[in-house]
């Protein structure tokens, strides 16, 4: 899963949400989907925050901006 990209893994996510909000599941099969979109949840978050970092690296490299706000989007 590691070497999935962040647009799959986030495609995968919101598909294990889909089938999550499904009242057909089995409890087992409930929870290896709840910790597959965990893991998920994970890879995309260490994704991002990678090209957090490497933004900002690269904004301060150039010296043009001292901080990037970034933002979840939820405001």
């Amino acid at each position: 899963m590691k070497k999935m990209s962040y647009e799959k893994a986030l495609k995968r996510l919101e598909e294990v949400v889909e089938q999550l909000e499904n009242k057909e599941l089995s409890l087992d099969d409930g929870l290896n989907l709840f910790q597959e979109g965990i893991d998920l949840y994970r890879l995309c978050n260490d994704k991002l925050n990678e090209a957090e970092g490497k933004i900002t690296m690269m904004v301060e490299e150039k010296g043009e901006i001292e901080e990037i706000p970034f933002t979840d989007g939820e405001e």
